[in-house]
């Protein structure tokens, strides 16, 4: 008789939760904007509610497909091509935002670099459980993986997009240290990371800006520290409660774009502290299992496949978090499931129907 496999319930919970919540803290923090812009308060909204029905719907449908077949070079090869193609593609279409990160499709766009965090995942985790036990072999396993990485990397950096690169770092070094990858590479690689660092931070102007802005932010507060100071604002006024549902006035045309990365500075003003933890509440819910599904994990690119996935989700939250309170530079990262933008919360909600799956597969 075939096994009944469970539902992580509470994860499940946890994420339809969150983007039902971040639905309404788009139309919250967009709704005076986008009546200004195109006469329609709910343009962001039903933008937001399509992307999340296509995602909850891939949901149901990975979340009962073995995750196993992920593990197959006809998935993983043809997968990595096809981001590639997109990457390099992408580089000659229109700017958007003084950046070529978008393909416009009709009223629709998609970010080929939100994919390119998760068919990275799915390759790392294919190829080193390929590799299992030579995990320092650097010939064969870690130059090979930093190629690919690296390629990848590079690409989406030229859009440029300098924080979803680290965030793709983030992932990489948290699934070679899951994997047993000694300590000394960390040390050798983050050393030799710091030059290529510096001079992609500080030979760039709208980048060294936002470390100035970052630093000192009082220093120009209607040029560079113009957003983080609005920031502050909202989520100082907030207190502990929080002004009210929709009553929050940093989002009329003080802070920019806070449909997108400064969402969480509308939730701070709007419900207060006790809003802001209660959505770290949540990503909290989603790293406790994530990791719970990994460790449960009978193979190893099933374990490997949902380290990525939860470290994918969960730190890109605890940045877009930091930024908006000040403890790092901006970055154009958003809030998983919260903010507004079909990509980021297709591409998430794919790693949470995997993720579910790989936990039903462990039960």
């Amino acid at each position: 008789m075939a096994r009944q496999l469970q539902s992580d319930k509470v994860l499940f919970g946890a994420v339809v939760g969150l983007v039902l919540f971040g639905a309404l803290m788009v139309f919250s923090a967009s709704a005076v904007m986008a009546a200004d812009r195109y006469n329609n308060g709910n343009y962001f909204l039903f933008r937001q509610l399509a992307w999340a029905g296509v995602g909850l719907i891939a949901v149901g449908i990975l979340m009962h497909t073995d995750y196993r077949r992920l593990a197959s070079p006809m998935v993983v090869f043809p997968a990595l091509a096809l981001e590639f193609i997109l990457l390099v593609l992408v580089l000659f279409v229109d700017r958007s935002h003084n950046t070529h990160r978008w393909f416009h499709i009709g009223v629709a766009s998609f970010q080929p670099s939100e994919l390119a965090k998760i068919i990275l995942t799915v390759f790392l985790a294919f190829f080193l459980d390929l590799r299992k036990g030579e995990i320092n072999d650097w010939k064969h396993t870690l130059a090979p993986i930093l190629l690919v990485a690296g390629l990848m990397g590079a690409l989406v950096l030229k859009e440029p997009d300098l924080g979803t690169t680290l965030a793709m770092c983030l992932i990489l070094a948290a699934m070679l240290f899951s994997a047993g990858l000694n300590l000394r590479y960390f040390v050798v690689t983050g050393i030799a990371g710091l030059v290529p660092l510096y001079f992609l931070i500080f030979h760039s102007t709208y980048r060294s800006n936002r470390i100035s802005a970052f630093l000192h932010p009082y220093a120009d507060p209607l040029g560079k520290g113009f957003q983080i100071l609005q920031s502050y604002i909202a989520v100082g006024t907030g207190g502990i409660t929080g002004v009210g549902l929709m009553e929050g006035k940093q989002k009329l045309f003080f802070l920019p774009e806070p449909q997108t990365d400064f969402i969480f500075s509308v939730v701070g003003e709007e419900l207060g502290l006790l809003g802001c933890l209660a959505v770290a509440a949540i990503f909290a819910i989603i790293l406790i299992r994530g990791l719970r599904a990994s460790a449960a994990c009978r193979d190893d690119f099933g374990r490997l496949l949902a380290i990525g996935l939860t470290v994918m989700i969960v730190g890109q939250a605890l940045v877009n978090m930091s930024v908006v309170l000040g403890l790092l530079p901006t970055k154009g990262i958003p809030l998983p499931f919260v903010s507004y933008g079909g990509s980021s919360l297709l591409v998430n909600l794919v790693a949470v129907g995997i993720l579910l799956n790989i936990s039903q597969q462990a039960s």
